[in-house]
Formats: C-alpha cells, sequence, structure tokens
C-alpha cells in the first residue's frame, strides 16, 4: 500500500462511518506517514498514536481505524491520534 492507497481508503472509510479527516492536511500526512511506517515494520497499519505490544490477539485492536475510535469521536469530537473527526 502507499500513501495515495492509505489516503484514499481513510477518506473512503471516513465517508462511509459519517466521519470526516482531519482539515489540517499537516496532521493527515503525518498520521498517515505513521501508518504506513508502521504496515513497513510492523505488518499492519497500527495507529502511531498507540503502543504496539508485540502481542497480535492485543494488537488487532489498534488497527486502523483501532477498535476505540468511535467512542472517543463520540466523547471527544475526534479519535485520539486526530485523523477521523466529526463532521
Amino acid at each position: 500500500m502507499n500513501k495515495d492507497e492509505l489516503h484514499k481508503r481513510n477518506l473512503r472509510y471516513a465517508e462511509k462511518a459519517g466521519y470526516k479527516l482531519n482539515p489540517d492536511k499537516n496532521i493527515v500526512d503525518k498520521i498517515e506517514e505513521g501508518l504506513l511506517r508502521n504496515l513497513s515494520v510492523h505488518g499492519e497499519v497500527y495507529c502511531p498514536c498507540r503502543v504496539i505490544f508485540g502481542d497480535k490477539e492485543k494488537d488487532k485492536l489498534i488497527i486502523c481505524p483501532c477498535a476505540y475510535h468511535k467512542d472517543e469521536i463520540k466523547q471527544m469530537g475526534h479519535c485520539h491520534c486526530t485523523l477521523f473527526v466529526k463532521k
């Protein structure tokens, strides 16, 4: 997966889920760079703002979009890493 593919994937997900990507392009770029780095190093697009434990079962919860993002967006208006935000 390259940067453009990842960005399109994130846009599609946000639209489908009723969210949008952070309007600050610099933030989106940094987060997506972290996702791609984690994909390269760890084999999954783990959220760059979460700790990777090396336990596949535990770590699957932090594959972007992580298991926590919906509650975070509901409570704070954005997910922890601020990639996805409320419309």
